[in-house]
């Protein structure tokens, strides 16, 4: 029987045999299913190996909610045959479109939140919880440039999107420091007040999970840019937003993302330790008195 999840990791194949003899208490680890759906071989027996100690987590990249079409049919059938075989704790994936009128981007791309959009992204939202006969949830995208035609806030969108499905929410708080940065970094107070509406707007009833990761400056831009790179410990200003979106949500399984400039596990553990002791104190806090 596994313990309440906290605070979670990201699982690469070069930490696979040290992942298996971790012990901590509310760990948890996300993979990418598309690395995983194949019938058998060595990766989804490490992966079953793993569960058996440790809870999983579900995190697509390539479902494409936001595009003009439904979701890849056959790619849903595998995706479903992998929650049935996993039975995952949590299953998410991005409000973001990467392919789009048959072309496919390698990236997960933001669009004008729109009518039309909201009824085609809930049409794609509803297929995919049907086909794996449970809820799913979006995860914001990080944003780099101002896009038009908006009908919507982003909180708007999303509390729309969970009163028309019935889906979950994926908060990552690094992508929305990192969008508040992009949209307002010239203007301190303009910073201020774009997260504070954010804070203010969005659905917290729906969260089940909340992400944090690294980001870098981009190298021609400088800090007027920002890219979500998740390749570097989580900035102060992340951590500090955290605790102000935990003051909202209580103490919600929290994942450290790290994707590329892996350090050795025991690092990734370390900074782990931080966001699991910040969701003890806050289970602490809403206990009751005896």
């Amino acid at each position: 029987m596994h313990q309440p999840l906290t605070a979670g990791l990201g699982l690469k194949p070069e930490h696979y045999a040290d992942a298996l003899a971790c012990q901590d208490t509310g760990l948890w680890w996300e993979v990418h299913p598309e690395n995983y759906l194949e019938c058998g071989g060595p990766r989804i027996a490490w992966l079953e190996a793993i569960r058996s100690r440790h809870p999983l987590s579900l995190h697509g990249v390539s479902l494409s909610l936001a595009a003009d079409a439904p979701p890849d049919a056959q790619h849903l059938a595998r995706l479903a045959g992998l929650v049935q075989r996993l039975a995952p704790a949590l299953v998410s994936e991005h409000l973001a479109w990467s392919h789009w009128r048959g072309v496919y981007q390698p990236d997960l791309l933001p669009f004008p939140r729109t009518h039309e959009a909201l009824l085609r992204v809930a049409d794609n939202v509803a297929r995919t919880q049907d086909a794996l006969r449970r809820p799913i949830a979006l995860e914001n995208p990080s944003h780099y440039v101002r896009l038009a035609d908006h009908d919507y806030s982003e909180p708007e969108f999303f509390a729309e999107l969970v009163r028309r499905t019935g889906c979950q929410l994926l908060l990552d708080v690094n992508n929305v420091y990192v969008s508040a940065r992009n949209l307002r970094s010239a203007d301190t107070s303009g910073l201020v007040a774009y997260l504070n509406n954010y804070l203010a707007a969005f659905p917290w009833h729906a969260v089940v999970e909340l992400h944090l990761a690294g980001h870098h400056e981009d190298p021609v831009h400088g800090q007027a840019l920002l890219i979500d790179s998740h390749d570097a410990p989580v900035s102060e200003a992340v951590w500090n937003l955290y605790q102000r979106v935990l003051a909202r949500t209580g103490p919600v399984p929290t994942l450290i993302e790290r994707d590329a400039e892996l350090p050795p596990l025991v690092a990734l553990l370390a900074e782990r330790a931080r966001a699991h002791t910040a969701l003890m104190c806050m289970q602490r806090e809403l206990a009751p008195c005896n």
